[in-house]
């Protein structure tokens, strides 16, 4: 029996998704030792491999076939574009991607001005502006915290993920307009959908299962 390989995105999300494994039988006890120093932890018994990923690299893994299945917030999908089956919604970390602002800027939205959108997500913007909205802007790509650009002025709007908008409201911007809703998927490899398609549906029937008689 070869092994099926899971690559879990670090933090949170690899934490809920291991207590969801364990509730369908799914174990792993190495990992749960906070001092390990391994980076791939093994269920003989079952055949199942498990590492942690940086959340960004965890569709290219599945997309090359290291990893059969990948556990990976929505944004990460739709923003590395990786050629992959997204097969469940595990409605872990729920949230919105969204265009936020000062009030002001929901007139330029509104008139579809030309304006600066500060984002960690270009490729999402991109896609949301220029396929959906047809408007034209200006992406600009940052990786801290992206309120700060229309507060010094670097930018008019961002697009951004918001959970409760909290930290947006303590900084004088609000919610323009909703890109798309987000959550934890599970991805798999093409190749191992065809190869292990068997092993994968029992896997995901046995989630499907559990939350139906929760």
């Amino acid at each position: 029996m070869r092994y099926i390989t899971f690559a879990l995105a670090k933090g949170r999300l690899a934490k809920k998704a291991l207590e969801l494994f364990e509730k369908i039988g799914i174990t792993c006890e190495e990992m749960k030792d906070p001092d390990s120093r391994k980076l791939i932890f093994v269920n003989e018994e079952l055949g199942f491999k498990f590492f942690l990923a940086k959340a960004t690299d965890v569709p290219t893994y599945v997309e090359y076939g290291a990893a059969d299945i990948g556990i990976v917030g929505k944004d990460t999908i739709l923003e590395e574009g990786r050629a992959l089956y997204e097969v469940y919604d595990l409605g872990i970390g729920k949230c919105r991607m969204c265009v936020c602002g000062p009030k002001s800027a929901e007139e330029l939205l509104k008139h579809h001005e030309l304006i600066r959108v500060a984002t960690k997500y270009p490729n999402i913007a991109k896609d949301y502006f220029y396929n959906k909205k047809h408007q034209t802007v200006e992406i600009i790509k940052l990786n801290g915290s992206i309120e700060l650009a229309p507060i010094v002025g670097l930018s008019e709007v961002i697009v951004d993920i918001v959970e409760t908008g909290a930290t947006l409201r303590e900084n004088g911007l609000e919610v323009l307009e909703e890109v798309c809703p987000l959550s934890a998927r599970i991805v798999v490899n093409q190749v191992s959908m065809k190869m292990e398609n068997e092993r994968i549906n029992k896997l995901l029937e046995d989630i499907r299962n559990l939350e139906s008689a929760q």
